[in-house]
């Protein structure tokens, strides 16, 4: 993805996010040497560590252009956990071989750890946000469902040729953009924003988190197989029908006959090559631009500093200034 913490360009973002893995580090510990192995297997590999750094960007909105306090840090923390711990998960249930370029907790140890692991860090996620009173706890707790809401509307959707844009939307809104929009909420609320810009970050990190992963989907179609680090198709080939796919199977009877279960090789070819077609993949950008202009549309309605205002909407712009 072209989105990266250090678009934000933001002065304390670099330090704070070195004491943010400092915190991180230490709520990935355990007195049990193979839970403290496995819960850090994901979470110190790396990371773009977006969700953090657009929690403690909305608290820079609010409190200015300053290493940030420790209790933001603290929420921080808390998303990137849930984060990891919903890798931790997804891997068991994609059957994934890989994470982040390392083999993946479920590969490394086993289906059993990676779920117990996962479910530790949500509980540490947890533990940090109670630490900061109930108001975040209800946040990260209702995140949380969103997440296993969103998987579930996916696995329930596996291999459906019928699959609808609008279940897709729904999947995605749960698996991603519930959780980019926490990030931006928790960082403005710890911050003590006022309660309508707190409301314009969350509906900002919601829409930035649909566009993300639309443009996500459409690299998983469109993006060489060194860049993705899977091959090209991956989610097709495992019945994840995106929104390409689910244009091309309403327009090419062909494709919704072959769709519904495995693909052979050449299959999953005609498939793509007709999915690639300017026209499904012209109408995907231009619904993940809609998600970007609603996104920079919440910025009006928040009261913040005005050079995160113009990372945020840089963040836009960096998101969608990509060809297919």
């Amino acid at each position: 993805m072209p989105v990266k913490p250090t678009d934000l360009n933001l002065a304390p973002l670099e330090g704070d996010l070195d004491r943010f893995e400092d915190l991180l580090e230490k709520n990935v510990q355990s007195d049990l040497p193979l839970m403290r192995v496995a819960a850090r297997h994901v979470v110190l590999a790396g990371g773009k560590r977006l969700r953090p750094a657009l929690a403690l960007s909305c608290a820079y909105g609010i409190n200015g252009l300053a290493p940030t306090t420790d209790d933001v840090l603290k929420g921080a923390c808390a998303i990137e956990l849930v984060h990891a711990g919903s890798l931790h998960h997804d891997d068991v249930i994609d059957n994934a071989k890989t994470r982040r370029a390392i083999p993946s907790v479920n590969v490394q140890f086993s289906n059993t750890v990676a779920i117990l692991s996962g479910d530790y860090l949500l509980a540490n996620a947890s533990t940090l946000a109670a630490e900061l009173g109930a108001a975040i706890s209800s946040v990260l707790a209702e995140t949380i469902s969103q997440l296993a809401i969103g998987q579930i509307i996916e696995q329930q959707n596996l291999f459906d040729a019928r699959r609808t844009r609008e279940q897709y939307l729904s999947a995605i809104e749960g698996k991603t953009a519930s959780l980019f929009a926490s990030s931006c909420k928790i960082g403005a609320m710890v911050a003590g924003g006022e309660i309508e810009t707190v409301e314009a970050l969350n509906n900002y990190g919601y829409n930035i988190g649909m566009a993300f992963q639309i443009i996500d989907d459409l690299l998983d179609l469109t993006a060489d197989e060194e860049s993705l680090g899977k091959p090209s198709g991956h989610d097709v080939n495992e019945g994840v029908y995106t929104l390409p796919i689910i244009l091309a199977a309403d327009s090419d009877a062909r494709v919704k006959e072959m769709l519904g279960d495995y693909l052979t090789p050449a299959e999953l070819i005609e498939v793509l090559v007709i999915a690639r077609e300017p026209k499904f993949i012209d109408q995907t950008y231009s619904l993940a631009k809609d998600y970007g202009l609603k996104a920079a549309e919440s910025l009006a309605y928040a009261n913040i500093n005005t050079e995160v205002r113009d990372a945020f909407t840089s963040i836009i712009d960096g998101l969608l200034k990509r060809s297919f």
